[in-house]
């Protein structure tokens, strides 16, 4: 069952379940706020007078009992019709602004609480990331790169993953490993279609360069490390990176070897389409059958959209392995 209820602030609540077509959720792993988008028929002939809505007010979405969506309307689409066509955005939407931050023996963790802290965004399950930054200045960036380039910092310097995401009005910051799914999709379980991509185009590197400045000799270092083998097959594919000047060499050296091994490869990733399940968004770990790939595996979910009809609810997703 679906219930949608819009919340102007004044005392008034609206639930307007019976009144919404064409919804959909969608959330993604890195750089986008969570989005509900739906419409709504105005003067109806059971509408109140009285009722409204407007930019800022909530929106609150749940389905069959489960707490889904939680949010604020960001725009309104009205014409000569009687549909409005309405956006709302969760909590992360926030992020989008920019500011200026310096931060010094800091994890991503206490990146985030601090960034939420200054700008009255509520958090809840915050997992310690671990990993300490040991500088970061950001000048002019939005509050959400400032948070995602952290978490990748903590990924290449400890192997762990980890996700930002509004769980239902909340800002969460969970470790992937944690949010694997009890069932799985794939043959003879939810999908009815697929496509997988095997590329080199994105997040594939086979040397990689990095720098640091030493205050000390008044020169720049370079440490590198290359896979000759797959330079002869793909051709050069370099990151370049600059590394702060308190690390030494091992600790360099050390970051070039996990580096490699995290990006030293082709990208998988898959495209799922599949009678939905709100359980599942964006940042969460799915196992994944498909026997004509031979794939047999939890796959983490960058990008999630829910599409809900009438009594048909179905899932786009799109996956890749970690």
């Amino acid at each position: 069952m679906l219930e949608i209820l819009i919340d102007n602030k004044n005392g008034k609540v609206w639930d307007v379940s019976q009144i919404v077509s064409g919804l959909s959720w969608k959330t993604s792993r890195l750089g986008k706020p969570g989005s509900l988008d739906f419409t709504l028929i105005k003067n109806g002939i059971y509408q109140t007078k009285e009722f409204s809505f407007s930019n800022g007010d909530v929106v609150r979405f749940r389905f069959n009992d489960r707490n889904v969506f939680y949010g604020y309307i960001f725009s309104v689409d009205s014409g000569k019709d009687e549909a409005v066509r309405v956006q709302a955005f969760d909590q992360i939407r926030y992020l989008l602004n920019k500011d200026t931050y310096v931060f010094k023996e800091v994890t991503a963790t206490q990146v985030l609480k601090q960034i939420a802290d200054d700008f009255n965004l509520r958090t809840g399950r915050l997992d310690d990331t671990g990993y300490v930054i040991p500088t970061k200045v950001e000048d002019s960036q939005t509050l959400l790169d400032i948070i995602d380039k952290a978490i990748v910092l903590t990924l290449w310097n400890s192997q762990q993953h980890f996700v930002l995401f509004d769980d239902f009005g909340y800002l969460s910051l969970r470790n992937v490993k944690d949010l694997l799914v009890d069932f799985y999709i794939g043959d003879g379980s939810l999908m009815y279609d697929y496509r997988s991509k095997v590329s080199i185009d994105s997040d594939t590197f086979n040397m990689i360069k990095l720098v640091k400045d030493n205050k000390e000799t008044g020169k720049r270092e370079v440490y590198q490390a290359q896979d000759s083998a797959n330079i002869a097959k793909w051709g050069v594919l370099q990151l370049y990176q600059s590394v702060d000047e308190n690390k030494n060499e091992a600790q360099i050296n050390q970051l070039l070897r996990q580096l490699m091994s995290l990006k030293n490869k082709e990208t998988k990733s898959l495209r799922i389409d599949a009678i939905g399940d709100v359980r599942v968004r964006a940042g969460c770990y799915v196992p994944i059958v498909i026997e004509e790939f031979g794939v047999n595996q939890p796959f983490l979910v960058n990008e999630c959209t829910h599409f809900f009809d009438g009594a048909d609810h179905t899932m786009s997703l799109e996956l890749k392995v970690i």
